[in-house]
């Protein structure tokens, strides 16, 4: 894929702005290498903002359901049951482990609820 002259100018501003940011914060390297690694998915990032915008315990079918709706732009009733569900496995199985990982969510598997620790 090719980036369009907008998509260069705001990959370019995010990236001056980033490093300016880190400019005037010490963090290591290694910190920054894992947080842009965390972030670096799109459905990480979506999952992460349906966390913060609920900001309590959710059910992962829960938030599946709402990353699907961000991811497709389309209503509850729109999205198909198989399009939920393969959310849901991707964030189960891929994404929530690493957010568990990196300190960013947690999980209660027997009542499949998940909640923000930042």
């Amino acid at each position: 894929m090719t980036a369009t002259p907008d998509s260069t100018v705001d990959c370019t501003e995010t990236v001056v702005s980033i490093l300016e940011w880190l400019e005037q914060c010490e963090v290591s390297p290694e910190a920054v290498d894992e947080a842009l690694g965390v972030l670096s998915n799109s459905r990480r990032r979506r999952f992460l903002e349906v966390m913060r915008t609920y900001d309590e315990e959710i059910t992962l079918p829960d938030a599946a359901e709402e990353v699907a709706v961000r991811e497709s732009g389309s209503t509850v009733q729109e999205l198909s049951a198989d399009r939920v569900a393969n959310v849901y496995l991707s964030l189960y199985h891929d994404h929530l482990p690493r957010l568990i990982d990196a300190g960013l969510l947690e999980y209660d598997q027997e009542r499949d609820l998940v909640w923000p620790t930042f």
